[in-house]
C-alpha cells in the first residue's frame, strides 16, 4: 500500500494506492468520518461490475446506491439536478459522506454535488479508471459540462479521501487504460524528465496489466498533482495551471467531436500534448527532435498524436479555435496555452496570437 499526502492544512488527505482497498472501505470510513448517511454514487456501467464490492466493505455503515446513467452525457445540469434531490431525500446532513464510485464523469458530478448540497458535504472519491487515478480524483476540481464547453460550471472542493485501488482496473478496457497512460506521461513532460524516461521504458508493462509499474506510475502521478495542488489550490499562481499541457488543444478536439465517445479525454490530451510540443518547435521553443521523441511514443504505446488520426477534417482549424475561445481558462488578457522548452520543462505561455495558433492548426491538420 502507497499513501501520498496532500498537504492543504486544515483540509489535506491522503491517497492511498494498491490491492484490497474495497474490502477494508468500512473501515477506512470510520477512521475518517462519523456519518449518519452514506450514498455511494455512481453508474449502471460501474455498478454491474464493482458496486457489489464496495457495498460489502460499507456494510458497517448501511450505505445507499445511487446509479446514474453511464457515459458523459451524464456530466450536466440534469444528472446533477437529480442526484442533488435524491440526496435531499435521504436528509443528508454537511456530516455524512458521498463515494464516489466510477470514472471521471462520477467523479466530477459527485464532487460538485458534495460541494453544493448543504453548502458543502464530505466526499471519497474511488476512481475506477487510470485515467481518474492519477488526474480527476485528485486536486478538488469538480464540475459538469454545458452547451457552451466543457467543465464551466462546478467549484474547487476537495474530498477527504482518495482510495486508488488497482484491482479494479482489471476489467478497464485497453483503450480506457491508454487513454488513463496519457495523463500519466503528462506528469513526465510537465517537470520530470527521469519519469518520462521511466514511461518510455515500462509503458508495454504498464499497459499489460504489471500491478507493480501501475502502482509506480499512478503513485509518481499522484505526487507530482498533490505538490502541484498544495503549492496552487485555485489556479491564480499559474504553478496548477501547468497542468493543462495538452488540453488547450484536446478539449477542442473533443468539442468538434462532439464530446462523445469517438475521441476519449485521455486521447484527446495525448493529440493536444503532441500539439503543444509540434507548436513549441514551430514557435522555436522546443527542439524538434523532443517533439518527435513525444509523438513516437504516444504511437507506440497505441495513442494517437495527430488530429488527423482522431479523424478531424483538414478544414476544422478556424473551429477548434473558436472551441478554444470558449475555454473556461480564457482571461481577460487572452489565452494561455501551456508550452515547452522541451521534456520536463513545461511553462505557461501568454499573449499568444490566435492567428498563428490557427495557422499552426492549419499545418498539423494537413499532416
Amino acid at each position: 500500500m502507497i499513501d501520498v499526502h496532500v498537504g492543504l492544512g486544515a483540509r489535506s488527505y491522503s491517497i492511498s494506492i494498491g490491492s484490497g482497498i474495497l474490502a477494508e472501505a468500512g473501515a477506512r470510513l470510520s477512521n475518517l468520518a462519523k456519518p449518519r448517511r452514506v450514498a455511494i454514487v455512481t453508474d449502471a456501467h460501474v455498478a454491474a461490475l464493482h458496486l457489489p464490492r464496495l457495498m460489502e466493505g460499507l456494510k458497517d455503515h448501511a450505505p445507499t446506491p445511487i446509479i446514474l446513467p453511464p457515459g458523459e452525457g451524464s456530466k450536466g445540469f440534469a444528472q446533477l439536478e437529480r442526484l442533488v434531490d435524491e440526496l435531499l431525500a435521504l436528509e443528508v446532513t454537511r456530516s455524512d459522506v458521498l463515494v464516489a464510485l466510477g470514472g471521471g464523469v462520477i467523479g466530477d458530478l459527485t464532487g460538485f454535488a458534495a460541494a453544493i448540497v448543504k453548502r458543502g458535504m464530505n466526499f471519497i472519491q474511488v476512481p475506477t479508471t487510470l485515467l481518474a487515478m492519477v488526474d480527476s480524483s485528485v486536486g478538488g476540481k469538480t464540475g459538469i459540462n454545458t452547451r457552451a464547453g466543457k467543465n464551466l460550471v462546478g467549484a474547487f472542493h476537495q474530498p477527504i479521501a482518495v482510495w486508488a485501488d488497482i484491482d479494479l482496473l482489471e476489467s478497464l478496457p485497453d483503450r480506457e487504460m491508454k487513454a488513463g497512460y496519457a495523463e500519466i506521461v503528462k506528469y513526465g513532460l510537465i517537470a520530470d524528465p527521469a519519469f518520462y524516461a521511466w514511461c518510455e521504458a515500462n509503458a508495454a508493462h504498464l499497459l499489460k496489466g504489471n500491478r507493480e509499474a501501475i502502482s509506480h506510475a499512478v503513485a509518481q502521478s499522484c505526487r507530482a498533482k498533490a505538490a502541484i495542488v498544495a503549492a496552487d489550490e485555485r489556479e491564480t499562481d499559474d504553478i496548477r495551471a501547468l497542468l493543462n499541457l495538452g488540453h488547450t488543444f484536446g478539449h477542442a478536439l473533443e468539442a468538434e467531436t462532439g464530446f462523445s465517445s469517438r475521441l476519449l479525454h485521455g486521447e484527446a490530451v495525448a493529440i493536444g500534448m503532441a500539439q503543444a510540443f509540434r507548436f513549441s518547435a514551430r514557435r522555436g521553443l522546443c527542439p524538434p527532435a523532443d517533439a518527435e521523441r513525444l509523438t513516437a511514443h504516444l504511437q507506440s504505446a497505441g495513442l494517437m498524436a495527430f488530429p488527423g488520426e482522431a479523424g478531424i477534417a483538414p478544414d476544422a482549424a478556424d473551429r477548434l479555435v473558436a472551441h478554444m475561445l470558449h475555454d473556461k481558462k480564457m482571461t481577460s488578457s487572452g489565452l494561455p496555452f501551456i508550452l515547452a522548452r522541451g521534456i520536463g520543462d513545461a511553462f505557461v505561455a501568454k499573449g499568444v496570437p490566435l492567428e498563428e495558433v490557427t495557422a499552426f492548426l492549419v499545418e498539423d491538420l494537413a499532416r
